[in-house]
C-alpha cells in the first residue's frame, strides 16, 4: 500500500522526509487496511510515492523513484507511483492508491496497469495522510480488471462488480480546452469500437477552466494539510519541488472565490451531462508520458476535473494549526467527515472495462456473473467514479483512457 496510509508499528512517511523523520509508529492500522486484513488479505509492505502525495511524476528525492517497467527513462507517474509499479512489475496482486487529482489513474497510465479511483467517501479516510481532504479518495490498482474487482472485495464488505454493461457510452469532446496527442485520441476511439458499445460523441464545455479551479482549491487544501511542516522545518527534509508549490500555494481570496464560483457553475453542468450520458469515455494522459526530468504540467488536465464533486460533497476543510501537530501526524483520524450522496457506479465501469481486458468481470469463484438489465435511470454518484484501463505496458501507450 501507498506509505501514506497507517499500519499498526510502522511509521508513515508520506514520501518525505521531514514526515518520516518526525513521525513516530502507528497506534493502528487505516480503517481501509483494517478492511483489508478483515477480508483476509496479505499485506507485503508499503511502496513509494511522489512527495506529500502533491504532485504527477512520481518522483521522489528521499527514498528513490519507482522505475517505470514500461520504459525506465519515463516517469512513473504519481502520485502513486509504487502502487502501479509494484503490480505492473508482479510483486504484488493489488496494490492502494489515492487519487486526488489523478494520482492513481496518472500513474496506471503510465505504467501500463488498471486503476480505479473510487467514489468520493466509498473508501474512508481515516488513517490516511491527507493532502486535499475534500477530493482525497483510496483506491485500487492491479495487472487487470479481475484485479481491481478483487482489491474492491477486500476494500468493501459484499462488493460484486455489474454484469456485462450493455448501456451506452458517451465519448467526450474536450475541444481546444485541452490540447491532446491525436494519436491518443483515435486509440481510445478504436478501444471503443473493438468493446462494441454503443458510442455517441458528447462535447463537453469549460473543461480547462474547470482543470484550474480544482488545482487551485486542491492547493490550498494542500497547504492546510502540510504548511506546518514548513512552519517547523524551514523546509529541511521538504523536496524543493514540493516546497514549491506548496508555497506557491497560498492564494489570494479572489483566486480562491472565483475558483469556487467557477466549480459551483461547472460541476452541476457536469454531472447532469454525466446522468443524461451514462458513462464518459476520454483519455487519461493528453501525451505520453514524459521523460524523468521533463515538464509535467497538464499531465492530469483530464484527470482533475472528475474529482471537483467532492469538493460539494464534502464539508469544507477547516484545520487548525493544533490539529496540524507533528505529535498527530500519524496513526490518527484524518481528515473531515465524509457525506457521500447516493450510490456509485464503481461496479458498472468495471463491467464495461473487463470487456475490453479479455472478459467478464470474475465471481469468486471464478465464474462470470450473469449479465445484468441495464438500469433505467442513471446513478446519481457515476459521476465521481473514473478508471484508467490500459494495453499492455507502452505496446501502444496511447490506449489508456477514462472512463467516468
Amino acid at each position: 500500500m501507498k506509505d501514506l496510509i497507517d499500519v499498526k508499528g510502522s511509521v508513515t512517511s508520506a514520501g518525505c522526509r521531514a514526515v518520516a523523520d518526525r513521525g513516530q509508529p502507528a497506534a493502528a492500522d487505516a480503517l481501509c487496511i483494517a478492511r483489508v486484513r478483515a477480508a483476509g488479505g496479505r499485506l507485503l509492505g508499503k511502496v513509494n510515492l511522489h512527495e506529500l502525495a502533491f504532485g504527477v511524476s512520481g518522483v521522489n528525492p528521499w527514498f528513490g523513484t519507482p522505475p517505470n517497467p514500461s520504459d525506465p527513462g519515463r516517469i512513473p507517474g504519481g502520485s502513486s507511483s509504487g502502487s502501479a509499479v509494484a503490480v505492473a512489475t508482479g510483486e504484488a496482486d493489488v496494490a492502494l492508491g489515492s487519487d486526488t487529482g489523478g494520482s492513481i489513474r496518472i500513474p496506471a497510465a503510465c505504467c501500463g496497469v488498471v486503476g480505479l479511483k473510487t467514489t468520493h467517501g466509498r473508501v474512508p479516510l481515516d488513517g490516511v495522510w491527507p493532502l486535499a481532504p475534500s477530493f482525497d479518495t483510496v483506491g485500487p490498482l492491479a495487472a487487470n480488471v479481475a484485479g481491481v474487482v478483487e482489491a474492491m472485495r477486500l476494500l468493501e464488505a459484499g462488493f460484486e462488480p455489474d454484469g456485462a454493461y450493455e448501456g451506452r457510452v458517451a465519448r467526450a469532446l474536450i475541444g481546444s480546452d485541452v490540447e491532446v496527442d491525436p494519436v491518443i485520441d483515435e486509440a481510445v476511439d478504436a478501444a471503443l469500437r473493438l468493446a462494441e458499445l454503443e458510442v455517441t460523441p458528447v462535447a463537453v464545455a469549460g473543461w480547462h477552466g474547470a482543470w484550474r479551479d480544482q488545482q487551485v482549491l486542491l492547493s490550498i487544501e494542500a497547504l492546510q494539510s502540510d504548511g506546518w511542516l514548513i512552519d517547523e522545518t524551514g523546509g529541511d527534509g521538504i523536496g524543493q519541488d514540493t516546497l514549491d508549490r506548496l508555497l506557491a500555494s497560498d492564494y489570494k481570496p479572489d483566486v480562491v472565490a472565483a475558483a469556487r464560483a467557477g466549480a459551483a457553475t461547472w460541476v452541476p453542468a457536469f454531472v447532469q451531462l454525466v446522468e443524461r450520458a451514462g458513462v464518459l469515455a476520454l483519455p487519461t494522459l493528453p501525451s505520453r508520458p514524459p521523460g524523468i526530468g521533463q515538464p509535467v504540467r497538464g499531465i492530469n488536465a483530464l484527470c482533475a476535473p472528475v474529482n471537483l464533486p467532492g469538493h460539494f460533497g464534502a464539508r469544507a476543510c477547516a484545520r487548525s494549526a493544533a490539529d496540524r501537530a507533528p505529535a498527530r501526524s500519524t496513526g490518527r483520524a484524518r481528515g473531515t467527515p465524509r457525506e457521500p450522496g447516493g450510490p456509485d457506479r464503481g461496479g458498472g465501469l468495471l463491467g464495461i472495462t473487463a470487456r475490453g481486458d479479455g472478459g467478464e468481470p470474475a465471481s469468486r469463484d471464478g465464474v462470470p456473473p450473469a449479465p445484468q438489465p441495464a438500469r433505467s435511470t442513471p446513478r446519481t454518484r457515476a459521476v465521481t467514479d473514473a478508471i484508467a484501463v490500459t494495453a499492455p505496458p507502452m505496446a501502444s501507450p496511447a490506449l489508456d483512457f477514462d472512463l467516468w
